[in-house]
């Protein structure tokens, strides 16, 4: 009995891979550099004098060797040696894809910067 116990032991350690790095599951707020993500975890925390539970966000640059993430994705970070001045965790997984909604700004810099020139030229064509 005791060895079936020690061969399931075994095998749930084989499943679970275990990192001694920390790990954190945050979203991405920013993808605008080059193999850079930043990813903001949100934490609740409880007051030690007010018993008040409050939220902290911590920013994290993190770094992602294949720019995979976009911003509001749902990543597994973890730890790692210091890559660059700020970078000090690296991209595990992407746990849930972002609504690919795209910022109001990235739109108006791909639009056409003067409109009425194409109005022109749709009215030229008729």
């Amino acid at each position: 009995m005791t060895q079936q116990h020690a061969a399931t032991g075994s095998e749930q350690a084989v499943t679970q891979k275990k990192s001694r790095h920390q790990q954190k599951v945050g979203r991405v707020v920013s993808d605008k550099m080059e193999k850079t993500r930043v990813v903001t975890v949100e934490t609740l925390k409880k007051h030690r004098i007010y018993k008040r539970t409050y939220r902290q966000t911590k920013r994290f640059h993190v770094h992602d060797e294949e720019n995979r993430s976009h911003v509001g994705d749902l990543v597994r970070i973890e730890e790692s040696r210091p890559l660059s001045k700020l970078k000090r965790w690296r991209l595990v997984e992407i746990l849930k894809l972002g609504s690919g909604i795209v910022p109001v700004e990235d739109v108006l810099a791909q639009a056409n910067p003067n409109p009425a020139s194409s109005a022109e030229k749709s009215g030229e064509a008729e």
